[in-house]
């Protein structure tokens, strides 16, 4: 049940020391992840550091794998918020759903085409399988992506396979299903005794690819009635990403818990990466939004959507407009 504190007292805490009343009752909040990658640390941070609750929240984190089925069960209402990427949020709104990006951490698509070591050249990559999760996640975006920064068409030119998530595309790897899949950064550091190399990143890119990764997303009911539980949210996440870039240690024990995984040069290139992609100020991208768009709405011929059909962020910008943000990295 949603805290019945007055507004106005919670408002005033809120902007003059930036966190919870001390003692008030937490709120309870389910918030789903989709990958226990090092892409969503701030998430993990934001619980094991206590940050969550220094914002009034008592934050139930769900693992469900892949970005969309995250969103069905915002639609359902088992949950509140979901980490979800702009594709996903995209292409179920089209479908009918009520969703909203109400924050974006990470606006690019950090990933790498891996393939097996017998794939030397463009050519041998014709007619090949590339393995994703699901049809519109960030995978499924990232393997078209990174095919065409190649040359090749995606599905024309290589077959895109849906196998599921990270374990199931490494079994398939192995076992010859596919010969490539996309994978985000660090990943690699992983693959023992799977012979591979790295045929092309986003980070060889000229321009960054913008693209929606790491979002908070909820209905539009949902924020329109609870946006101070949303804001607090926010808050907590931009406290959580100072975190990760300023308290390394910690991040990397963070790291290592969630995706199970000690290896020492995953751990550092992981925070590495990661630092260096989550936003000071986690605005939505609005070019990479269109693109995702545009994707979706090549899905559904006769469909109409607009970037602020799916994007409220007006929460960052007041906190950002606030000096909140400014105090947090102070």
């Amino acid at each position: 049940m949603v805290n019945r504190i007055s507004v106005g007292l919670s408002l005033l805490v809120l902007s003059s020391i930036g966190s919870y009343a001390p003692g008030a009752a937490q709120e309870r909040v389910k918030i789903a992840y989709s990958s226990a990658d090092a892409s969503n640390v701030v998430w993990f941070t934001a619980l094991d550091g206590g940050i969550y609750r220094k914002h009034g929240l008592d934050v139930e984190l769900i693992f469900i794998q892949s970005s969309t089925m995250s969103v069905s069960t915002l639609v359902s209402g088992d949950i509140q918020i979901a980490n979800s990427s702009g594709g996903a949020v995209a292409s179920a709104v089209v479908a009918g759903a009520n969703l909203v990006m109400t924050a974006c951490y990470i606006n690019t698509l950090p990933y790498e085409l891996v393939v097996q070591e017998s794939v030397k050249s463009v050519e041998d990559l014709r007619g090949k399988n590339v393995g994703i999760s699901r049809v519109g996640s960030a995978s499924d975006v990232a393997a078209r992506v990174l095919i065409k920064g190649l040359g090749l068409e995606p599905v024309k030119d290589v077959p895109i396979m849906q196998v599921g998530g990270p374990s199931e595309r490494a079994a398939a790897f192995r076992t010859g299903k596919i010969v490539g899949f996309p994978s985000p950064p660090g990943t690699i550091h992983l693959a023992k005794g799977m012979p591979h190399r790295i045929m092309i990143s986003t980070a060889d890119f000229q321009k960054r690819f913008d693209f929606p990764y790491i979002c908070s997303t909820t209905t539009k009911s949902y924020l329109a009635s609870n946006r101070e539980t949303m804001r607090r949210l926010t808050m907590a996440l931009i406290e959580a990403t100072h975190f990760l870039k300023t308290r390394k240690q910690e991040t990397l024990k963070f790291i290592a818990k969630y995706t199970r995984q000690n290896n020492p040069q995953f751990l550092e290139s992981s925070w590495a990466a990661n630092v260096k992609l989550h936003d000071r100020v986690p605005l939505v991208t609005r070019e990479g939004t269109e693109v995702q768009i545009k994707e979706a709405l090549a899905r559904k011929p006769g469909a109409t959507l607009r970037v602020e059909d799916i994007v409220d962020d007006s929460i960052v910008r007041e906190l950002d407009k606030s000096g909140f943000i400014d105090k947090v990295y102070k």
